[in-house]
Protein backbone atom coordinates (compact mmCIF):
# COMPACT_ATOMS: atom_id res chain seq x y z
CA UNK A 1 0.00 0.00 0.00
CA UNK A 2 1.24 3.50 -0.88
CA UNK A 3 1.42 5.50 2.37
CA UNK A 4 2.65 9.61 2.62
CA UNK A 5 4.48 10.68 5.55
CA UNK A 6 2.54 13.74 6.56
CA UNK A 7 5.18 16.93 7.41
CA UNK A 8 8.19 16.02 4.64
CA UNK A 9 8.35 16.20 0.99
CA UNK A 10 5.73 17.85 -1.01
CA UNK A 11 2.44 18.90 0.66
CA UNK A 12 -1.25 17.11 -1.05
CA UNK A 13 -3.29 19.88 -2.57
CA UNK A 14 -6.11 17.68 -1.86
CA UNK A 15 -7.13 15.66 1.26
CA UNK A 16 -9.86 13.30 2.03
CA UNK A 17 -11.27 11.18 4.47
CA UNK A 18 -12.98 8.01 4.50
CA UNK A 19 -14.05 7.47 7.83
CA UNK A 20 -16.07 4.00 6.51
CA UNK A 21 -13.87 2.68 3.71
CA UNK A 22 -15.23 -0.50 1.85
CA UNK A 23 -14.25 -3.13 -0.71
CA UNK A 24 -16.28 -2.77 -3.19
CA UNK A 25 -17.27 -5.63 -5.40
CA UNK A 26 -19.26 -5.11 -8.71
CA UNK A 27 -21.02 -8.14 -10.77
CA UNK A 28 -21.97 -7.37 -14.00
CA UNK A 29 -25.41 -9.42 -14.86
CA UNK A 30 -26.06 -10.30 -18.26
CA UNK A 31 -29.93 -9.51 -17.90
CA UNK A 32 -32.39 -7.47 -15.40
CA UNK A 33 -31.57 -8.39 -12.09
CA UNK A 34 -34.47 -11.26 -11.06
CA UNK A 35 -35.01 -11.22 -7.27
CA UNK A 36 -34.89 -15.30 -6.12
CA UNK A 37 -33.62 -16.55 -9.22
CA UNK A 38 -30.08 -17.74 -10.33
CA UNK A 39 -29.18 -15.79 -13.12
CA UNK A 40 -25.14 -15.89 -14.89
CA UNK A 41 -22.90 -13.10 -13.90
CA UNK A 42 -20.76 -11.38 -17.07
CA UNK A 43 -18.06 -10.06 -15.17
CA UNK A 44 -17.21 -9.10 -11.36
CA UNK A 45 -13.88 -7.17 -10.07
CA UNK A 46 -13.32 -5.50 -6.69
CA UNK A 47 -11.94 -1.89 -6.25
CA UNK A 48 -11.16 -0.03 -2.81
CA UNK A 49 -13.78 2.11 -2.19
CA UNK A 50 -15.54 4.56 -0.45
CA UNK A 51 -16.16 8.21 -0.81
CA UNK A 52 -13.41 9.72 -0.17
CA UNK A 53 -11.04 7.37 -1.71
CA UNK A 54 -12.82 7.69 -4.72
CA UNK A 55 -12.29 11.19 -4.67
CA UNK A 56 -8.56 11.00 -4.20
CA UNK A 57 -8.32 8.15 -6.87
CA UNK A 58 -9.59 10.61 -9.77
CA UNK A 59 -7.61 13.67 -8.68
CA UNK A 60 -5.09 11.00 -8.83
CA UNK A 61 -5.50 10.00 -11.81
CA UNK A 62 -5.50 13.97 -12.75
CA UNK A 63 -1.44 13.95 -11.43
CA UNK A 64 -2.98 16.14 -8.88
CA UNK A 65 -1.43 15.46 -5.48
CA UNK A 66 -3.58 14.09 -2.82
CA UNK A 67 -3.91 12.41 0.01
CA UNK A 68 -6.62 9.52 1.41
CA UNK A 69 -6.90 9.21 5.50
CA UNK A 70 -8.65 6.32 6.23
CA UNK A 71 -8.70 4.11 9.46
CA UNK A 72 -7.47 0.83 8.59
CA UNK A 73 -5.87 -2.45 10.37
CA UNK A 74 -2.62 -3.82 9.38
CA UNK A 75 -4.08 -7.19 8.40
CA UNK A 76 -7.11 -6.16 6.24
CA UNK A 77 -7.53 -7.17 2.69
CA UNK A 78 -8.94 -3.63 1.76
CA UNK A 79 -4.97 -2.28 1.94
CA UNK A 80 -3.76 -5.12 -1.43
CA UNK A 81 -7.16 -3.09 -3.25
CA UNK A 82 -6.21 0.00 -1.86
CA UNK A 83 -2.35 -0.27 -2.68
CA UNK A 84 -3.80 -1.18 -6.53
CA UNK A 85 -5.94 2.04 -6.82
CA UNK A 86 -2.20 4.15 -6.15
CA UNK A 87 -3.10 5.94 -4.07
CA UNK A 88 -1.21 7.57 -1.41
CA UNK A 89 -3.18 6.77 1.55
CA UNK A 90 -2.28 7.38 5.51
CA UNK A 91 -3.75 4.60 7.10
CA UNK A 92 -4.99 5.38 10.93
CA UNK A 93 -4.42 1.75 12.75
CA UNK A 94 -7.77 0.70 13.99
CA UNK A 95 -9.06 -3.05 15.13
CA UNK A 96 -11.53 -4.54 12.91
CA UNK A 97 -11.54 -5.05 8.58
CA UNK A 98 -12.80 -2.54 6.43
CA UNK A 99 -16.99 -3.40 5.50
CA UNK A 100 -17.41 -4.77 1.78
CA UNK A 101 -20.59 -3.36 -0.50
CA UNK A 102 -21.73 -5.22 -3.23
CA UNK A 103 -23.21 -3.67 -6.27
CA UNK A 104 -25.42 -5.66 -8.82
CA UNK A 105 -25.58 -3.44 -12.57
CA UNK A 106 -27.44 -5.08 -15.26
CA UNK A 107 -26.68 -4.04 -19.04
CA UNK A 108 -29.73 -1.31 -18.99
CA UNK A 109 -27.10 0.79 -16.58
CA UNK A 110 -29.66 -0.02 -13.51
CA UNK A 111 -27.74 -0.86 -10.32
CA UNK A 112 -28.46 -2.78 -6.73
CA UNK A 113 -26.50 -1.68 -3.91
CA UNK A 114 -26.14 -3.76 -0.60
CA UNK A 115 -23.88 -1.93 2.21
CA UNK A 116 -22.83 -3.94 5.20
CA UNK A 117 -21.57 -2.22 8.61
CA UNK A 118 -18.17 -0.74 8.97
CA UNK A 119 -15.13 -1.65 11.72
CA UNK A 120 -16.32 0.08 14.77
CA UNK A 121 -14.16 2.83 16.13
CA UNK A 122 -13.12 3.46 19.53
CA UNK A 123 -13.05 6.95 21.18
CA UNK A 124 -9.19 6.57 21.14
CA UNK A 125 -9.85 5.45 17.49
CA UNK A 126 -11.90 8.90 16.76
CA UNK A 127 -9.26 11.14 18.17
CA UNK A 128 -6.61 9.28 16.06
CA UNK A 129 -8.49 10.30 13.27
CA UNK A 130 -8.92 13.23 13.72
CA UNK A 131 -5.26 14.41 14.73
CA UNK A 132 -4.18 12.76 11.03
CA UNK A 133 -6.37 15.00 9.28
CA UNK A 134 -5.21 17.74 10.91
CA UNK A 135 -1.84 16.89 10.41
CA UNK A 136 -2.40 16.09 6.70
CA UNK A 137 -4.50 19.01 6.00
CA UNK A 138 -1.06 21.55 6.88
CA UNK A 139 -0.46 23.33 3.51
CA UNK A 140 -3.87 21.79 1.41
CA UNK A 141 -6.36 23.52 -0.81
CA UNK A 142 -9.35 21.30 0.16
CA UNK A 143 -9.94 19.01 2.76
CA UNK A 144 -13.05 16.53 1.56
CA UNK A 145 -14.50 14.99 4.40
CA UNK A 146 -16.88 12.29 2.47
CA UNK A 147 -18.95 9.21 3.13
CA UNK A 148 -21.00 7.83 5.92
CA UNK A 149 -19.63 7.33 9.72
CA UNK A 150 -18.62 3.85 11.04
CA UNK A 151 -20.20 2.84 14.12
CA UNK A 152 -18.70 4.40 17.35
CA UNK A 153 -18.53 7.72 15.51
CA UNK A 154 -21.11 10.43 16.92
CA UNK A 155 -22.95 12.48 14.00
CA UNK A 156 -20.89 15.25 14.85
CA UNK A 157 -17.79 13.97 13.60
CA UNK A 158 -16.90 15.91 10.43
CA UNK A 159 -18.10 18.86 12.74
CA UNK A 160 -14.78 18.14 15.39
CA UNK A 161 -12.84 17.59 12.51
CA UNK A 162 -13.40 20.92 10.60
CA UNK A 163 -13.21 22.63 14.07
CA UNK A 164 -10.27 20.92 15.05
CA UNK A 165 -8.38 21.88 11.11
CA UNK A 166 -9.46 25.40 11.40
CA UNK A 167 -8.14 25.41 15.19
CA UNK A 168 -4.83 24.13 14.20
CA UNK A 169 -4.20 26.19 10.47
CA UNK A 170 -6.27 29.45 11.25
CA UNK A 171 -6.25 31.41 8.11
CA UNK A 172 -4.20 29.03 6.24
CA UNK A 173 -6.94 25.68 6.77
CA UNK A 174 -8.11 24.22 3.39
CA UNK A 175 -11.38 24.78 2.59
CA UNK A 176 -13.64 21.96 3.26
CA UNK A 177 -15.79 19.95 1.06
CA UNK A 178 -18.60 17.75 2.95
CA UNK A 179 -20.12 14.85 0.78
CA UNK A 180 -22.13 12.90 3.47
CA UNK A 181 -26.05 12.52 3.97
CA UNK A 182 -28.35 12.29 6.89
CA UNK A 183 -27.66 13.34 10.66
CA UNK A 184 -23.94 14.16 9.37
CA UNK A 185 -24.83 16.89 6.76
CA UNK A 186 -27.33 18.22 9.11
CA UNK A 187 -24.97 18.72 11.94
CA UNK A 188 -22.43 19.88 9.38
CA UNK A 189 -24.73 22.36 7.80
CA UNK A 190 -26.09 23.86 11.21
CA UNK A 191 -23.19 23.76 13.37
CA UNK A 192 -19.36 23.85 11.34
CA UNK A 193 -20.30 26.02 8.03
CA UNK A 194 -18.11 24.17 5.46
CA UNK A 195 -16.83 25.65 2.46
CA UNK A 196 -18.77 22.97 0.09
CA UNK A 197 -21.70 20.45 0.41
CA UNK A 198 -22.26 18.34 -2.66
CA UNK A 199 -25.71 16.66 -1.67
CA UNK A 200 -27.75 14.87 -4.87
CA UNK A 201 -31.30 16.21 -4.89
CA UNK A 202 -32.66 13.57 -2.55
CA UNK A 203 -30.29 14.30 -0.10
CA UNK A 204 -30.95 17.71 -0.14
CA UNK A 205 -34.53 17.26 0.24
CA UNK A 206 -33.98 15.11 3.34
CA UNK A 207 -31.98 18.08 4.66
CA UNK A 208 -34.48 20.48 4.05
CA UNK A 209 -37.56 18.18 5.22
CA UNK A 210 -39.03 18.38 1.92
CA UNK A 211 -40.43 16.65 -1.02
CA UNK A 212 -39.04 17.69 -4.32
CA UNK A 213 -42.24 18.67 -6.89
CA UNK A 214 -42.72 15.63 -9.03
CA UNK A 215 -43.00 15.96 -13.01
CA UNK A 216 -41.16 19.61 -12.96
CA UNK A 217 -37.24 20.18 -14.13
CA UNK A 218 -35.51 19.48 -11.44
CA UNK A 219 -32.80 21.90 -11.52
CA UNK A 220 -35.45 24.65 -10.82
CA UNK A 221 -36.54 22.29 -7.79
CA UNK A 222 -33.33 22.36 -5.81
CA UNK A 223 -32.45 26.25 -6.67
CA UNK A 224 -34.60 27.43 -3.94
CA UNK A 225 -33.53 24.77 -1.79
CA UNK A 226 -29.77 25.05 -2.02
CA UNK A 227 -30.34 28.87 -1.75
CA UNK A 228 -31.56 29.04 1.63
CA UNK A 229 -28.60 27.27 2.29
CA UNK A 230 -26.05 29.45 0.68
CA UNK A 231 -24.17 31.63 1.56
CA UNK A 232 -25.97 31.56 5.25
CA UNK A 233 -25.15 27.96 6.61
CA UNK A 234 -22.75 27.17 3.16
CA UNK A 235 -20.26 28.88 1.07
CA UNK A 236 -21.56 26.73 -1.57
CA UNK A 237 -23.57 23.76 -2.94
CA UNK A 238 -22.90 21.27 -5.55
CA UNK A 239 -25.99 19.54 -6.34
CA UNK A 240 -25.86 16.64 -8.73
CA UNK A 241 -28.65 15.51 -10.39
CA UNK A 242 -27.94 12.32 -11.80
CA UNK A 243 -28.38 12.02 -15.94
CA UNK A 244 -30.00 15.47 -15.12
CA UNK A 245 -26.68 16.68 -14.71
CA UNK A 246 -25.93 18.96 -11.78
CA UNK A 247 -26.59 22.26 -9.97
CA UNK A 248 -23.75 24.88 -8.54
CA UNK A 249 -24.67 27.71 -6.11
CA UNK A 250 -22.49 30.09 -4.85
CA UNK A 251 -22.82 33.77 -3.36
CA UNK A 252 -21.97 34.74 -6.87
CA UNK A 253 -24.71 32.95 -8.39
CA UNK A 254 -26.32 29.91 -9.93
CA UNK A 255 -25.69 27.38 -12.78
CA UNK A 256 -26.57 24.04 -14.07
CA UNK A 257 -24.87 21.78 -16.28
CA UNK A 258 -26.53 19.30 -18.09
CA UNK A 259 -23.92 16.28 -19.72
CA UNK A 260 -23.63 14.76 -22.85
CA UNK A 261 -25.71 11.66 -23.57
CA UNK A 262 -23.39 8.33 -22.91
CA UNK A 263 -23.70 4.81 -22.03
CA UNK A 264 -24.44 4.08 -18.72
CA UNK A 265 -22.48 1.09 -16.92
CA UNK A 266 -22.47 1.86 -13.19
CA UNK A 267 -23.82 4.85 -11.42
CA UNK A 268 -21.69 4.11 -8.39
CA UNK A 269 -18.85 6.46 -7.24
CA UNK A 270 -20.14 8.86 -10.03
CA UNK A 271 -21.14 11.64 -7.62
CA UNK A 272 -17.70 11.38 -6.07
CA UNK A 273 -15.81 11.70 -9.56
CA UNK A 274 -18.24 14.38 -9.99
CA UNK A 275 -17.23 16.19 -6.82
CA UNK A 276 -13.29 15.75 -8.12
CA UNK A 277 -14.25 16.68 -10.82
CA UNK A 278 -15.13 20.53 -9.69
CA UNK A 279 -12.17 20.34 -7.09
CA UNK A 280 -10.01 19.59 -10.32
CA UNK A 281 -11.32 22.87 -12.11
CA UNK A 282 -10.94 24.46 -8.66
CA UNK A 283 -7.58 24.34 -8.27
CA UNK A 284 -6.46 24.74 -12.06
CA UNK A 285 -8.19 28.06 -11.45
CA UNK A 286 -11.33 27.74 -13.08
CA UNK A 287 -14.18 30.44 -12.20
CA UNK A 288 -17.39 28.39 -10.94
CA UNK A 289 -19.23 27.64 -14.16
CA UNK A 290 -16.24 25.91 -15.67
CA UNK A 291 -15.86 24.06 -12.07
CA UNK A 292 -19.33 23.22 -12.63
CA UNK A 293 -18.69 21.83 -16.51
CA UNK A 294 -15.62 19.82 -15.04
CA UNK A 295 -17.70 17.86 -12.60
CA UNK A 296 -20.48 17.11 -14.76
CA UNK A 297 -17.56 15.36 -17.26
CA UNK A 298 -16.18 13.37 -14.48
CA UNK A 299 -19.29 11.81 -13.31
CA UNK A 300 -20.91 11.07 -17.33
CA UNK A 301 -16.97 9.88 -17.42
CA UNK A 302 -17.53 7.48 -14.22
CA UNK A 303 -21.20 6.57 -15.09
CA UNK A 304 -19.66 4.97 -18.36
CA UNK A 305 -16.98 2.90 -16.71
CA UNK A 306 -17.59 -0.31 -14.56
CA UNK A 307 -17.28 -1.07 -10.81
CA UNK A 308 -16.25 2.34 -8.89
CA UNK A 309 -13.44 2.89 -11.43
CA UNK A 310 -12.16 6.19 -11.28
CA UNK A 311 -11.78 8.30 -14.39
CA UNK A 312 -9.39 9.74 -16.03
CA UNK A 313 -8.83 12.91 -18.15
CA UNK A 314 -8.71 10.31 -20.99
CA UNK A 315 -12.07 8.75 -20.18
CA UNK A 316 -13.79 12.06 -20.41
CA UNK A 317 -16.68 12.44 -22.58
CA UNK A 318 -16.31 13.98 -26.19
CA UNK A 319 -19.78 15.58 -25.88
CA UNK A 320 -20.52 18.92 -25.19
CA UNK A 321 -21.73 19.82 -21.45
CA UNK A 322 -23.75 22.73 -21.66
CA UNK A 323 -23.97 25.14 -18.63
CA UNK A 324 -26.33 28.31 -17.99
CA UNK A 325 -27.11 30.56 -15.17
CA UNK A 326 -29.81 29.57 -12.91
CA UNK A 327 -32.39 32.14 -11.93
CA UNK A 328 -31.45 35.55 -11.64
CA UNK A 329 -27.47 34.51 -12.06
CA UNK A 330 -25.31 36.85 -10.29
CA UNK A 331 -26.51 37.95 -7.09
CA UNK A 332 -25.76 41.40 -4.98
Amino acid sequence: MSTTNVGSGSQPRIVTLTANPSLDRTIALTDALRPGEVQLAASAREDAGGKGINVSRAVAAAGVSTVAVLPLAADDPFATALGAAKVPALPVPIDGHSRANLTITDPAGVTTKLNLPGAALTPAGVEDLIAAVVAASEGADWLVLAGSLPPGAEDSLYVEIIRAVRARWGIGSPRVAVDTSGAALRAVVYDASPDLIKPNDEELAELAGIELEAGGILADAVLPVAQALVPARVAAALVTLGADGAVLVTSEGAWVAVPPRIRVVSTVGAGDSSLAGYLLGDVSGAGPAEALRRSVQYGAAAASLPGTQAPTPDDLPSGEVIVRPLGLGART
